[in-house]
């Protein structure tokens, strides 16, 4: 059972360090500290007062506008901008356009390829300063939902909401687990890439002297990037291979610190809910429930891949007494690339550490999964607002079985509430369901694909869930790369059909990312609206384990009414094949 250290090794390390940083997050968003002088004087400024659910909507909003037009045009102005040692050239519009609204809604899904298509200079300014407010504005949302689900009359203040968790949390953290990846090995630089004389010939081929020829390897400031795609819940690597690359991941101690900041903050969040609710008992109902449905992802995949061989090499002369070990890096052991593809997916972060493609099919049930629920561990704040949603659902199931009016935190609720809660709901279904549909049935996504059967449309169905659920993994091997403006300056031919894949799940993330944050932030002000009702012996509570049970029943119903029908289309279709893969 060696094979599961790793896994409890890191919930168990996660969890130690989450409950400090849990009581951090509650005192620096509800303003409990003290600010130096230059910082305060700099908050003063920015304070534009106390706001409500309308106003913070619409700073939220704003913010993003501004967001997105700052990011398009240094995307857009890539070859004119400083910090591009390597000459890149602009990329495609629709390209920029994809990019800017996957780092925007804190999806980071990659239509390009790092090393390849951006400079220094887009990677710092364009990605990763995304990469730091994108996280934040989840966090600011969060708060505001809590103080209006704590009674509060308004729900503060956004500005100052997203200073507080860019200054104070995003960027010490960044800069502590930068300079550990730094130590473990991970390259801060702006030097271009370097050029290495290889002694044979291999991919790159040979000159006309019969030479080998150069290899040319892309590095830059890696660590930077790195430490907040993990922290951030971002998951948009500095290479196409992400945390598969060397640089990105160079060790088993790299991969562990990495495999921690993908739930760090997630889990701290709920202790936040704790401290800001003053019910650490109802904070502690959700953490069970996460933690449940997370153990059971991370089981089922290092079950269905580290303990299965691969169906499609079972007549080869291959030993697979390890398991499946195709698209797997070895240097962080067998177990390592099941648990970061649970984790990754639990937590709404995207990034990998293998290739998903190369998972057994029922295996790769489990980030599809993580990214339907859409609610264990989730997002920064985000992933806490959705399992919110998910909470009343449950209360209003639960009230009509007692035959009560059902009632959260102390406040009714009724038609409104349910209404705005099944809108933040069902969105996500919509928004992947949709757009698979479509796409398995015209050449936008037939001819895309780069498998036939059930594994060609698990491609598509994978790349429209990570877009929907905001997380940015990808099963790969769709064509939905277009790369440079200049085809002639791509180093292979643009995918056909890219400009469809990056309008459609550019307009699926932002959609996806804000329906579901607009609608509990109204959902939490009519609860905050409204007067307490008084506690009696037939109230029921939301802080026991029998709710606990409710809860967890209605996310696994809810979620299996949903998405069972394409799951059987995919990967259990693949798996029950005659031949390997369904071919």
């Amino acid at each position: 059972m060696s094979i599961f250290f790793l896994p409890v090794l890191i919930l168990g390390t996660t969890f130690v360090l989450a409950v400090p940083l849990g009581f951090y997050l509650a005192w620096i968003m509800d303003g409990g500290y003290c600010a130096p002088s230059v910082l305060r004087w700099i908050e003063e400024r920015i304070d534009t007062g106390r706001q409500n659910w309308r106003q913070y909507i619409f700073s939220l909003l704003y913010f993003n506008v501004v967001i997105f037009v700052f990011a398009f045009t240094i995307l857009a102005l890539q070859p004119w901008l400083p910090l591009n040692p390597d000459g890149k050239k602009m990329l495609y519009p629709t390209t920029i356009f994809n990019t800017v609204c996957s780092f925007l809604s804190n999806t980071n899904l990659q239509h390009y390829s790092g090393e390849v298509h951006l400079s220094y200079f887009s990677q710092l300014f364009a990605i990763v300063w995304c990469q730091f407010v994108s996280p934040a504005v989840g966090l600011a949302a969060l708060a505001a939902i809590l103080r209006g689900l704590r009674g509060d009359r308004d729900m503060g203040n956004f500005y100052l909401d997203l200073w507080r968790g860019t200054i104070y949390i995003m960027l010490p953290l960044g800069i502590v687990w930068a300079i550990l990846l730094l130590a473990g090995g991970v390259p801060m630089t702006f030097e271009g890439a370097v050029q290495a004389q290889t002694i044979e010939a291999g991919a790159m081929g040979t000159q006309d002297n019969g030479q080998p020829k150069p290899q040319m390897i892309s590095r830059g400031p890696v660590a930077a990037l790195v430490a907040v795609k993990q922290l951030g819940t971002n998951g948009g690597g500095f290479f196409g291979a992400n945390s598969c690359h060397p640089f990105e991941n160079p060790s088993a101690w790299t991969n562990f610190l990495e495999c921690v900041a993908l739930i760090l903050l997630p889990i701290a969040s709920l202790v936040m809910l704790g401290r800001m609710l003053s019910n650490f008992r109802h904070a502690g109902v959700i953490f069970g429930v996460m933690l449940v449905l997370s153990i059971g992802t991370i089981a089922w995949a290092v079950y269905s891949d580290t303990m299965q061989p691969n169906p499609g090499l079972v007549e080869l002369p291959v030993d697979q007494s390890l398991g499946n070990l195709e698209g797997k890096e070895l240097r962080f052991g067998v177990s390592a690339g099941a648990t970061w593809a649970a984790l990754t997916t639990n937590s709404s972060n995207g990034s990998v550490n293998c290739m998903h493609d190369s998972l057994n099919p029922l295996a790769g049930l489990t980030p599809l999964c993580g990214m339907w629920l859409n609610c264990i561990w989730g997002g920064k704040g985000v992933g806490l607002i959705n399992f919110l949603v998910y909470l009343i659902v449950g209360v209003f199931l639960a009230g009509l079985m007692v035959g009560r009016t059902p009632e959260y935190l102390g406040k009714k609720v009724e038609a409104r509430e349910m209404k705005l809660a099944m809108l933040a709901l069902l969105i996500h279904p919509l928004m992947v369901l949709g757009p698979t549909g479509l796409f398995s049935v015209c050449d936008w996504g037939t001819k895309a694909a780069n498998n036939p059967g059930p594994h060609g449309f698990s491609e598509i169905l994978y790349e429209f869930s990570s877009a929907s659920a905001n997380n940015g993994s990808g099963l790969e091997g769709l064509g939905d790369t277009h790369g440079f403006n200049k085809a002639e300056d791509n180093p292979s031919p643009p995918a056909p059909y890219a400009p469809s894949w990056d309008i459609t799940c550019g307009l699926v993330m932002l959609i996806s990312r804000f329906v579901p944050i607009i609608a509990p932030l109204a959902l939490a002000a009519s609860l905050a609206a409204k007067k307490p009702t008084p506690f009696t012996a037939g109230t029921m509570r939301t802080d026991t384990v029998t709710f606990g049970f409710v809860l967890l029943g209605t996310i696994v119903l809810v979620g299996a009414l949903l998405f069972m029908p394409a799951a059987v289309l995919g990967p259990v279709a693949e798996h029950l094949g005659p031949i390997p893969f369904g071919r």
